[in-house]
């Protein structure tokens, strides 16, 4: 079966792509990868979270696959909005890959050990209101561009410090880079981080069949958890939530952060059930009742207009 994958065209986004063509035609497929240009891609001198629009690195991607130019798509999953249009499916979440995030710096090897007013650069406010609860006198600072971009601005002595998803190193092989895979109790990831996301026509069942062999089952339930939560606290890609969650032997452990965007107030909390929807939308709901529907309020109460694409 001949299969045409649709990919953003970062260095990150064509190894994702190239590594799901490698196991389809592992699996006997032709493949051949079409690079396609969104929205998020094109907007990269604003911070994300200035942006405010949810689904903004693959509305292009999903109107390929409407018009069948392409038969799937790999994204990472926490690019995805959580509700999806009924015309696409996931049809496929492969294992997934380390979901923290990794502190990176040339000088110093922990956020403890950033000096006073330390420049951190970070294009999530995930990141950011988490990083300003540890340690408010930081000065945090966006930073857009793919990896390598992002690597050479703080080799080059514009940052202290950046923060980048550890997946996404290990992906490119820039494993040298980080000095600390932070813990999840101290930087709560992204729903779905470090997991890839198959995107297929909802009425497609030949190429979802085809691409049965990727599933992970593990990774679906830890990030259908996540995003369940995500979904219930109305957060898309660039709100300050976290989520983790995962496969234990006594069930599945989630644990989660709102926070506010300045630091001043982070809310934790975290919960062990059996069955991935009910635990997110539980803890969502612990989230929301104790001020995380405050946070949210007057995060989406900032009107921000979206600004004229280049």
């Amino acid at each position: 079966m001949r299969l045409r994958i649709g990919s953003r065209g970062s260095q990150l986004a064509l190894w994702q792509a190239n590594h799901i063509a490698a196991s389809l035609r592992e699996n006997g497929h032709e493949t051949e990868i079409e690079i396609i240009h969104t929205t998020g891609d094109k907007i990269t001198d604003v911070a994300l979270a200035k942006v405010g629009s949810k689904g903004m690195f693959i509305k292009e991607i999903e109107e390929a696959l409407a018009d069948r130019r392409i038969d799937l798509a790999v994204h990472s999953l926490k690019d995805l909005p959580t509700e999806l249009s009924n015309q696409f499916t996931i049809a496929a979440i492969p294992p997934r890959e380390d979901p923290r995030d990794a502190f990176c710096s040339v000088k110093f090897s922990s956020i403890e050990e950033l000096p006073q007013g330390g420049r951190v650069g970070t294009s999530s406010l995930r990141r950011e209101a988490q990083l300003k609860a540890l340690r408010p006198d930081l000065n945090v600072h966006p930073l857009r561009g793919n990896v390598d971009t992002r690597l050479r601005k703080l080799e080059s002595g514009e940052y202290d410090a950046i923060i980048l998803a550890l997946a996404g190193l290990k992906r490119l092989g820039r494993t040298e880079v980080p000095r600390l895979a932070l813990p999840i109790k101290l930087m709560c990831p992204a729903a779905g981080q470090g997991a890839l996301a198959i995107e297929t026509r909802a009425a497609d069942n030949k190429t979802m069949e085809a691409l049965g062999f990727l599933e992970d089952p593990a990774a679906r339930t830890e990030t259908d958890c996540e995003r369940a939560l995500l979904r219930a606290m109305g957060g898309g890609c660039q709100v300050p939530i976290g989520a983790y969650a995962s496969l234990k032997m006594k069930g599945l452990h989630l644990d989660a952060v709102v926070a506010n965007p300045d630091g001043t107030s982070a809310l934790h909390e975290c919960q062990t059930g059996h069955h991935p929807s009910e635990l997110g939308q539980t803890v969502a709901n612990k989230l929301l009742s104790r001020g995380g529907k405050t946070i949210l309020e007057a995060i989406y109460a900032q009107e921000v207009a979206m600004p004229q694409q280049p």
